[in-house]
Order: C-alpha cells, then sequence, then structure tokens
C-alpha cells in the first residue's frame, strides 16, 4: 500500500512537472489570514456556543444556515472576513451577543479553516478585510480532530458540556397505577392532562373551577423543580391520578407526586446534546405506557409505572438530520408521530407523519408529506427535481374527532423558504406545504387536504393546532398560521368557511372569499434572487407554536399572537444532496400600528368571527394560553411573568414573576383532591424567542434557568 501511494504521488508530481514545461503556470497560493491555533481555540468555541444550532458539521439546520460549503460561500464569497467578524459579533449567539472579541475571530478562523482556507503564521484581525472567496473554496479541509470529543474523521468534535445520559437512574413503583384507557381519552377525566392541548380537539381547555375569577390572587407557589440545561424548555406535562410525567430536555423522562413533587422514576433515554430545538413539546399516555419523540428521531415507550423502556424504534433515520421537538398522540391503540429536520435535500428521504402500535411500536403506516415525481401532487411542484423537494416537516402534535375517524396535522412550508430559491414560482402549490391534512387513522390515507398558501414564499408556516369545535350542526376546524389568518373549515370534507385577520400582514393582497385562497403582492411573486422584500409578519409569525384556547362557555378563542415585521433576501442554493436549508436573510423591525407592542392576546368569538377583547404588551407571550371552567385565562411571557386574565374581558387578575422567561405550555389538574397550575420557565425556541429578544433588548430575562412551577391556593 506504501509503495502504491508513493507511485501516485510521483504520477500527480510528473503530470505536474508535463503542465509546467507546456507552459501553463502553477496556480497561485492562496493566502493566509489566521493561524492554525487560532482555529484550534475557534473549533472550541463553536462547539460550546454554535454547535447546537449549526451542527457539528456546519451544515446548518432550521433557521440556522450552513457555514460551510457552496451554500455558504454563495452568500458570503463576496464580503469579507472583517464582515463575517463583525456580523457575529452583533447577532451570535441569537438575540445575546455575549462572546469575547477573540472569540468571534477565533470561530471566524475555524470556518475559513472548514472551508478550505490555508493557515499562515499571520494572527487574523477584527479589521482584517479579506475576501472570504480569495482564501477559501468551500470544500471541506482536513481538520485535526481534537483529543477529546472529535469525530474522528478529521470533522469538527461532538458538542461537548452536557453531562453523559444517566439512563434509568431513579427507578420507582407507582402501586396504584390505573391504565389508561380510550374512553378516558376520548372523554378525559376533569382532573388529569393526558394528550396536547388536554383533549382531541385540542382545546387546552380545563373544566376545573377550584381555582376561579374570585380567588385566583390568592394562588402561591406549591413546588418548582429544576429542569436540565439543554436545549429549549417549552414542556407541557402530563398529569394522571395524581402523577406527573415531565418530558424534561435531554430526552429525559420523569414522573412525580403531582401534589408535592417528589421524584418517582427518571429515565434518560438520550442523546444528551441537543439537536435541532431540544424542545420536548409534549408527551402521550396509554394504557401502561407514556410516549416521548427524542431529538434524534425515535419514539420511545416508557413502562409508565417503572419508567423502564418498553421499546425504543426510530421514526427515522437521525443521520439524514431529522429530529423531533413535538410527541405524539394516540389514537385507537396507534401512536401516530411527526417529523422535523425536513429542510435538507435527501435523495432516498423525506418527512412523513407515521403511526406505531401502542403494545410493541411496529410501524403500521406512513403518509408522506412531500409529493413526488408519479405520486398524487407531485406535479405541483414545478419543475424541481425529486431530490429538492425538501421541508414539510410536522412539528407539532396534531388532533383528533373519534367519530370521524380522522388526524388533523399542519404541515409546514417548503425549504428552501422562497421559490426563486428552491426553483419554482409562487404558482407551484408544492404540495403538501402549507396545508392542513385529514388522514384516516386506520391506514393513514388522505381523506381531504385545504393548502391555506399555495406555493408559500415567505416562512410563513401553517403547521400549528388544529381546534375542533361544533357550532350548531357545523363540525368546524379553526387553524391559526403564521400570516395571523384564523382559518374555519368544515372538518368533515375540508371545505372553506371562512377566515379572519387578527394581525397586520401586508403579504396578500386579497384573500378570495369563496375559496379562501390568498393572492400575494405582485412584488413577492416576481421576486429575484439577492434583492430584499419587506414584510408583515416576520418569520416570527403574527401565530407560532404558542397554542390557542377555546373556551366552551364563552365561545371564545383566545390566541397569543405576536407583532414584529422584517426584510428578507431569497439565496442561491446548489442543488445536490446535503444542501437545502433555508436560505435566506433576514433583518426584523416592529409592525406598523403596533406602538412597539410585540405580545397580543386576542379574544375570537368562533360563532361570527368578531374580536371580542385584546391585550396588548411590550414582551412577547411565549406560553400556549390556558383556559378553565373558572373563567380564567393563565398566559406567559418573555419578561417572565405569568398572569391570568379574565376570560371575559381580559383583565389581569394575578400575575407572578418568574426566575427567567415563561415559556410552554401551561396545564392545569388535581391531586389529593386540589387543584393546581403548573407552568414551565427557559429559553431556546428560535424566532418567537429570538426575534422578540432583538427588538426589545431592554427585557433581559437571564439566559439558563429552566424551571417547572406548580402553583396552588392556601390550604384552608
Amino acid at each position: 500500500m506504501k509503495s502504491l501511494t508513493a507511485f501516485v504521488c510521483i504520477a500527480l508530481v510528473a503530470g505536474l512537472t508535463l503542465s509546467l514545461s507546456a507552459g501553463q503556470q502553477a496556480p497561485a497560493a492562496r493566502p493566509s489570514v489566521y493561524t492554525s491555533a487560532q482555529a484550534t481555540a475557534g473549533q472550541a468555541a463553536y462547539t460550546a456556543n454554535c454547535a447546537s444550532c449549526h451542527q457539528p458539521t456546519l451544515v446548518g439546520q432550521n433557521e440556522a444556515p450552513p457555514l460551510a460549503g457552496t451554500n455558504f460561500m454563495s452568500t458570503w464569497g463576496k464580503r469579507t472576513t472583517k464582515d463575517l467578524i463583525e456580523y457575529m459579533s452583533a447577532t451570535m449567539p441569537p438575540g445575546k451577543p455575549s462572546l469575547a472579541e477573540a472569540d468571534y475571530i477565533n470561530i471566524s478562523a475555524f470556518i475559513l479553516q472548514y472551508n478550505g482556507a490555508p493557515a499562515g503564521t499571520q494572527a487574523l484581525a477584527a479589521v482584517t478585510a479579506t475576501p472570504i472567496a480569495s482564501i477559501a473554496t468551500g470544500q471541506r479541509a482536513a481538520v485535526p480532530a481534537r483529543a477529546a470529543g472529535g469525530d474522528g474523521d478529521g470533522g469538527p468534535p461532538r458538542p461537548t458540556g452536557a453531562a453523559p445520559s444517566r439512563g434509568h437512574s431513579v427507578v420507582g413503583d407507582i402501586k396504584n397505577y390505573v391504565p389508561v384507557t380510550d374512553a378516558m381519552l376520548k372523554n378525559p377525566p376533569p382532573g388529569d392532562w393526558l394528550m396536547a392541548r388536554r383533549n382531541y380537539q385540542a382545546w387546552s381547555y380545563s373544566p376545573l373551577d377550584e381555582i376561579n375569577r374570585g380567588n385566583v390572587k390568592e394562588l402561591k407557589l406549591a413546588w418548582s423543580w429544576s429542569m436540565n440545561e439543554a436545549g429549549a424548555n417549552q414542556a407541557m406535562p402530563l398529569i394522571h391520578n395524581g402523577i406527573m410525567y415531565l418530558g424534561n430536555t435531554g430526552n429525559m423522562m420523569q414522573a412525580f407526586d403531582a401534589a408535592t413533587g417528589e421524584l418517582l422514576w427518571e429515565n434518560q433515554v438520550g442523546p444528551t446534546a441537543i439537536r435541532g430545538f431540544g424542545a420536548v413539546r409534549n408527551l402521550a399516555i396509554y394504557r401502561d405506557k407514556v410516549y416521548m419523540a427524542t431529538n434524534d428521531g425515535r419514539l420511545v415507550a416508557f413502562d409508565a409505572r417503572t419508567g423502564k423502556v418498553a421499546w425504543d424504534v426510530p421514526v427515522a433515520n437521525p443521520r439524514d438530520g431529522f429530529t423531533n421537538s413535538s410527541g405524539p398522540i394516540v389514537a385507537r391503540g396507534k401512536v401516530i408521530q411527526g417529523l422535523h429536520g425536513c429542510d435538507r435535500f435527501r435523495q432516498n428521504a423525506r418527512c412523513y407523519i407515521s403511526a406505531y402500535d401502542a403494545e410493541t411500536g411496529k410501524q403500521l403506516w406512513k403518509f408522506n408529506t412531500i409529493a413526488r415525481t408519479g405520486e398524487t401532487g407531485g406535479d405541483t411542484w414545478g419543475t424541481v427535481p425529486d431530490v429538492a423537494r425538501a421541508g414539510g416537516d410536522t412539528w407539532i402534535a396534531g388532533s383528533y374527532d373519534p367519530d370521524l375517524d380522522l388526524t388533523y396535522w399542519g404541515i409546514a412550508q417548503a425549504k428552501p423558504w422562497m421559490p426563486v430559491s428552491r426553483g419554482n414560482r409562487t404558482s407551484d402549490a408544492a404540495l403538501y406545504t402549507a396545508s392542513t391534512v385529514a388522514l384516516r387513522v386506520e391506514d393513514g390515507s388522505l381523506a381531504w387536504h385545504v393548502q391555506h398558501i399555495p406555493g408559500e414564499s415567505l416562512d410563513l408556516d401553517e403547521v400549528f393546532e388544529k381546534v375542533l369545535v361544533d357550532i350548531g350542526p357545523e363540525q368546524d376546524l379553526f387553524t391559526i398560521g403564521k400570516a395571523g389568518v384564523l382559518w374555519k373549515i368544515d372538518r368533515k370534507t375540508g371545505k372553506f368557511l371562512g377566515y379572519k385577520h387578527t394581525v397586520f400582514q401586508n403579504v396578500f393582497e386579497k384573500i378570495d372569499p369563496e375559496r379562501g385562497i390568498p393572492t400575494y403582492r405582485a412584488d413577492i411573486v416576481d421576486q429575484k434572487m439577492d434583492e430584499w422584500l419587506t414584510v408583515c409578519p416576520s418569520t416570527e409569525g403574527g401565530h407560532n407554536w404558542q397554542a390557542m384556547t377555546y373556551h366552551p362557555p364563552t365561545k371564545q378563542l383566545i390566541i397569543p399572537l405576536s407583532q414584529s415585521c422584517m426584510e428578507i433576501i431569497p439565496r442561491k442554493v446548489a442543488f445536490e444532496e446535503g444542501s437545502g436549508g433555508t436560505s435566506a436573510g433576514r433583518r426584523f423591525f416592529e409592525m406598523p400600528g403596533s406602538d412597539g407592542n410585540i405580545g397580543k392576546l386576542l379574544a375570537i368569538d368562533v360563532t361570527n368571527m368578531k374580536e371580542m377583547w385584546s391585550r396588548e404588551q411590550r414582551a412577547a407571550y411565549l406560553t400556549a394560553a390556558l383556559s378553565t371552567a373558572g373563567g380564567i385565562v393563565f398566559i406567559g411571557d418573555l419578561d417572565r411573568q405569568f398572569r391570568a386574565l379574565d376570560v371575559k374581558t381580559g383583565e389581569v387578575l394575578w400575575s407572578s414573576r418568574l426566575n427567567t422567561a415563561v415559556q410552554g405550555f401551561p396545564v392545569t389538574f388535581t391531586a389529593n383532591g386540589r387543584q393546581f397550575v403548573a407552568v414551565t420557565a427557559g429559553n431556546g425556541g428560535g424566532s418567537p424567542r429570538l426575534v422578540p429578544s432583538t427588538l426589545a433588548p431592554e427585557i433581559k430575562p437571564p439566559s439558563n434557568g429552566n424551571m417547572l412551577y406548580v402553583f396552588e391556593l392556601p390550604k384552608k
């Protein structure tokens, strides 16, 4: 082997010599602007501060763009090293630039090295203004693996700093466990919270009324629990028969005595490293098992009594970059799960919704959310080749109608975000993106679909909760996306019934009142590469993952909203395996007419789609809304406030300031015969957290402190 290698090297040298003798010149050596010591230090700083979003291999994910390869060079090649350092210093980590100047310089050196720029003796400085394309090629260089944490192939190290997975570290046995039946899921016991948004209809409403508008001002802390600092904290605990199940960050499941906070069992199935956003938004429970979707694309069933893993199956291959932030729902013995991390071009993989046998974990069906050539909807992507059809994430848990036996899911936008980047037009619908789909639970087949925004072009997602409400004989479905348009649909047929604007928007010139089809502004239709567009709302969304609530006594939807706008610019994308991503730059600004108020809570009468009341404030709302039979709406915000409002007026009845931003899904339940309210506080979560932090820098919640809080009335 050594002699063969020597022969090849000699042959290459000989070929070069012959070329030179023919009059050609050797390619000029690229200048070096950084030292290997800077790149080594930058690798460590990148791993600690950047890899959880941009990935250890610099490929990017979700809203974090790639920092290496063709797409990085197309965006940054004509710009200078000084531009790169200044941009990172002003914006990274998102919302709270906080590293030392030397760290930003060293991270830039590491990025240059990873993109093929040679190291030398000259140190990179903040004022060094060398065009990046003159020193880097975008081709991966051989980067020495670090002594600890390297990936073994000359690439960057795996993320460090996270503790090793603890496994089944606390073993317990819940003696009086009561299995959860189909009947319980269909009609949950009043004091339980058994699924995402509490019931199949996704109401986020509780019939409990011990805590009410008359006594809520007396709420006090019952107990709290420190959570892992391992990604976005947006949890929704489950409660069954006085036991709380918490999906902690770092892919950890915990069980508590819901009245006292005593830990009963704990099992961390890993990985502990952050993938995607790292959130565990919801769990599911059925019979004797609790189900969690991990952020490396697995589905795990735990024994609800002991915490022992009953089964552990892949939803998708994590090597393809798939992940999950929201968990499953259970319907008719099937665990139904979405998929996230669908933004990359993959020839042999794409996103889907899938169902698994609740007892064994066997996959029973899957529905592909991206249509390819020869499939129904495959002709709606224009000339985009199958490998470059990306997106279609399903990162919010669906809802279910047991009588129709249909499950309803929102499907996210196509990737890249803008048609000019993905090689088609706004007139190419790109099914089944930006849609609500109704699937038959029996086999996963499509009953109907509604595409809310054909050819969605600005990352204005329509993936969010599907709230099922009966209004007289009508069987309605309400949903709202980032454009801030509340859609009303017949959930049996998919027929469009109406819409309501909830925040200022200027992306649609009109919405057809009969069919509900929006028409984009002319300049959005005619968008051009590397030209800015100004649009409202921004990618933060008029509405995002912070779910609305339906309050049956007043027939109101109460919707957390955000008010921000942006400039957005499309970038060129290489149509090759592993490419893709969001491929757009953004700049954010306050929404006209908002008076600087980013947060908005809006109450809509479902019978006539009229506004009942609204409440605006500077701080963004970062929790779902929770309403109760006690006449209360609970909501939390970026400024650490957790509040109870009067459901009829929006008047503040009670408030408690927590340790950091209040974000997640509040729940209420009974334990030991008393009503409690629980909510999480924490960090992370993409645009809904980062855009308000950018627009309202005076609001400064701590950047750590993931916590669970449980409140109660004073004991009489």
